[in-house]
């Protein structure tokens, strides 16, 4: 009677037949299948599958037999032990998927808790980019002895989803009395501005479950704090009111500001009411509502004998809106919340370039007429020189604000023969060029920004050069931006399809200066772009964008046109066109038009007359608002490369932006 074969050889032999029985489809994909065919195996979960893949990937030396070991690997990662990880490291040592599973297997340890393996392992994180990572890491730290508070806490602080390893090292900390009940109370006021309510539950539920109750009814059913009668005002009565205020202010500004003028100003202390009212100007704020600089105004005021108290920090976001509600509106202290707004921001977020901007200009609008004033003008001065640069919205500004002519900066020595073939033998550039061109977009660029670590300027012009090159616009512009002394323009601003564009542009009587600043923003160039939304192709146009522009302008079009390249630049330029000739030649509001639809930044005119830098600072959406600045400022150095012609933003911008009269208005463009 023959023996049971051990279940290690079964495993084998299984995986060997199966390698043997699809051998053919292997061969006839070629090698570029084998790791298709594994990816997709790791897509659907079929473990046996991807081991044959892996061990013929490694036998034929595959150039991303590691991409193949790494998703086979992490397909079991919940029940892998640490020699086989250190094993995988040993194979792979240097590369990306080598600490991309050290980053993955770092969070198993976490859920494991198996600290011992994590301290060990930790220390050789290079990315060391993985906020849960952190804590844990913090966690094991404070375990060992060490003092983790100052580290420990702005991690908390900034953890925007709820996680195991941030969770649990608040607990911890807590529980020692490393954080305190101050500490909850600010992530609580964080997780209501952001309307986080689990994240405040889970915070609250640090001190008690009563507490975590009653705030989980702040923001469920606001109206319930506010409305009882009978209020024995301790602290934490007082924070669960604000944060019900909170809460109330960002659907229905108006009614919490009534509640607070009724009642709630008066009973709660300084710092509760001071941030109540914060909440209150920024729901007004984020609305484009004249009521907002009011209620900063009272903010402000509630905060005077402690100002720098712990618990009345705001965060930059409320600050933020701070500023801009006070840019929009010509209130007697306008500047004045700005220069304050900006002062209480956090060191990293006062280093923006807008915020500085806006503090520059702040500083000169308040300085006294005469002698008086000089030393304060000087100062604003010196804050625009600081941020002064041809190469991006507010540099721009501030060039053209002191007074003098955008010069683009020279361009580098080229590249020598040796830089360039150093460039191409770079393994981790070869397999992210390689995983690029498979369809791997996401694999390929993230191989290829953990092979950038490190290098020096000429080290990245290399690599952007060779980029451009293979016509991988996104890597070649990304790569180029990252250097700091030598700005090769022709790669961070690279003009593909140079004479389409002018041509399709000129046809329409369109800048094509603005059409690159917009396809720069919108798909770096990349033909098949296809965003999360759905939009598509070089101009990343809707399906239903596209139909109507088509019909507008007369053409043929079927939906599977939209990814053609002459198609799309033809429709997305014609559409741009007619924004643009919706909102009067601005070109501020028909970017915002194109990338948030013009519903919107119709409505965003309306209230204020704001000078156009304004304007686009307060678009509510995020990324509309960035959007808008990098497409004017992207144009601004297309022009001048274009023309030859010193670069000027504020020609761009145009004039104030306002309530339109209602004339021609095309309420059909979508």
């Amino acid at each position: 009677m023959q023996k049971p074969r051990p279940l290690a050889s079964l495993i084998g032999l299984a995986t060997a037949l199966l390698l043997t029985t699809q051998a053919p489809l292997v061969r006839a994909q070629g090698a570029d299948g084998l790791v298709l065919e594994a990816r997709e195996a790791q897509r659907k979960k079929d473990r046996v599958r991807l081991v044959a893949l892996r061990d013929a990937a490694q036998a034929t030396r595959h150039p991303l037999a590691s991409w193949v070991d790494y998703w086979e690997l992490g397909s079991r990662l919940n029940t892998a032990q640490q020699d086989e990880l250190e094993a995988f490291y040993a194979r792979w040592p240097g590369s990306y998927v080598e600490d991309r599973l050290r980053n993955d297997w770092l969070l198993e340890l976490g859920k494991r808790r198996d600290w011992a393996n994590f301290s060990r392992d930790f220390p050789r994180f290079r990315m060391n980019d993985d906020r849960q990572v952190t804590c844990y890491a913090l966690l094991t730290a404070h375990l060992d002895g060490q003092q983790v508070r100052d580290a420990a806490l702005p991690a908390w602080l900034a953890q925007r989803d709820l996680d195991d390893g941030c969770a649990l090292m608040a607990a911890t900390l807590y529980e020692a009395k490393v954080f305190t009940k101050d500490d909850v109370w600010r992530r609580i006021r964080q997780a209501a501005e952001g309307n986080k309510p689990a994240a405040a539950r889970s915070a609250a539920a640090l001190v008690s479950p009563q507490l975590a109750a009653a705030v989980a009814e702040a923001f469920a059913q606001p109206a319930k704090p506010l409305g009882r009668k009978a209020v024995v005002m301790t602290h934490d009565t007082a924070e669960v009111t604000a944060v019900a205020l909170a809460r109330m202010a960002a659907d229905d500004p108006d009614n919490a500001t009534a509640l607070l003028r009724a009642r709630w100003a008066r009973l709660l202390p300084q710092a509760p009411a001071g941030w109540a009212w914060s909440q209150v100007g920024r729901s007004h704020a984020q609305k484009l509502q004249a009521d907002a600089v009011t209620a900063y105004a009272e903010a402000f005021a509630q905060r005077e004998q402690k100002p720098h108290a712990s618990d009345s920090q705001w965060t930059d976001d409320t600050l933020a809106w701070a500023v801009r509600s006070a840019l929009r509106f010509p209130a007697a202290e306008r500047w004045a919340i700005v220069a304050r707004a900006i002062d209480e921001m956090s060191a990293e977020e006062q280093a923006d370039a807008g915020w500085q901007y806006w503090k520059g200009r702040a500083l000169r609008e308040t300085a006294p007429q005469g002698p008086r004033g000089d030393e304060q003008r000087r100062e604003a001065e010196t804050v625009l020189q600081a941020i002064a640069s041809p190469l991006h919205f507010y540099g721009q500004l501030a060039t053209e604000d002191l007074g003098r002519s955008l010069a683009l900066p020279p361009a580098p020595a080229p590249l020598t023969a040796q830089e360039r073939a150093a460039a191409r033998a770079n393994p981790g550039l070869q397999r992210a060029l390689q995983l690029i061109g498979l369809g791997l977009r996401s694999e390929g660029v993230r191989e290829w920004n953990f092979t950038l670590r490190g290098m020096a300027d000429r080290e990245l012009l290399a690599a952007a050069q060779w980029a451009c090159e293979r016509e991988v616009w996104d890597r070649c512009i990304n790569t180029s931006d990252r250097t700091r002394n030598e700005i090769d323009l022709e790669q961070r601003y690279p003009m593909p399809l140079r004479r389409h564009v002018v041509e399709q542009a000129g046809s329409i009587g369109l800048d094509p200066a603005y059409v690159y600043g917009l396809i720069r923003q919108e798909s770096r160039f990349i033909m098949d772009a296809r965003s999360h939304v759905g939009a598509s192709g070089l101009m990343q146009i809707m399906p239903a964008t596209a139909r109507w522009t088509a019909k507008k302008i007369g053409l043929d079009y079927s939906a599977d046109m939209i990814n053609d390249r002459d198609t799309n630049l033809r429709l997305g330029t014609a559409y741009l066109k007619l924004a643009l000739d919706d909102f009067g030649g601005s070109q501020a509001m028909a970017a915002a038009a194109y990338n948030a639809g013009p519903g919107r930044p119709r409505r965003w005119r309306e209230g204020a007359t704001v000078e156009a830098a304004a304007w686009a600072e307060n678009i509510p959406f995020s990324e509309t608002r960035d959007y808008v600045k990098k497409v004017l400022g992207n144009a601004t150095v297309y022009s001048a490369l274009i023309t030859g012609k010193p670069p000027a933003l504020k020609p761009r911008l145009g004039g104030p932006i306002g309530p339109r009269s209602p004339i021609t208005n095309d309420r059909d463009l979508p």
